[in-house]
């Protein structure tokens, strides 16, 4: 597979058109394809719950027509995330990191915490 994994805050930047989306970012997502773990629509959704974020009303709806392909985590994304390396345990960006390299995709993200390790495929978002 090859293509781009878009971090959460990224397909969240994306859907909502925000300005901290690069547009560098903007033109390789176009191109495509890019993909979304559920790992984020689940993410996105619990923060929902908690009040940390507001999500468009048409978020499921929006999802394919902004030209995402999902990514359905698997057994390997999972069973791997002992292997990834970072500063930090969050589980989701853990799953995400794990699934990008499984997947041989670019991981676009603006996480300062995920672009300050130099894991290979890492694509600044605000570019």
């Amino acid at each position: 597979m090859s293509g781009l994994l878009l971090d959460t805050h990224v397909l969240l930047w994306l859907l909502t058109d925000d300005a901290r989306l690069g547009d560098g970012a903007r033109r390789a997502i176009a191109k495509g394809p890019a993909h979304v773990s559920a790992a984020s629509t689940w993410e996105l959704k619990i923060k929902q719950s908690t009040g940390k974020v507001t999500l468009p009303d048409d978020f499921e709806a929006a999802l394919p027509g902004a030209g995402i392909v999902e990514l359905p985590i698997n057994f390997a994304h999972t069973l791997r995330i002992d292997e990834v390396e970072l500063p930090h345990r969050d589980p989701f960006d853990r799953l995400i990191v794990s699934a990008a390299r499984l997947e041989g995709l670019d991981l676009v993200t603006a996480d300062r915490v995920l672009l300050a390790t130099g894991l290979p495929g890492l694509v600044d978002a605000r570019e």
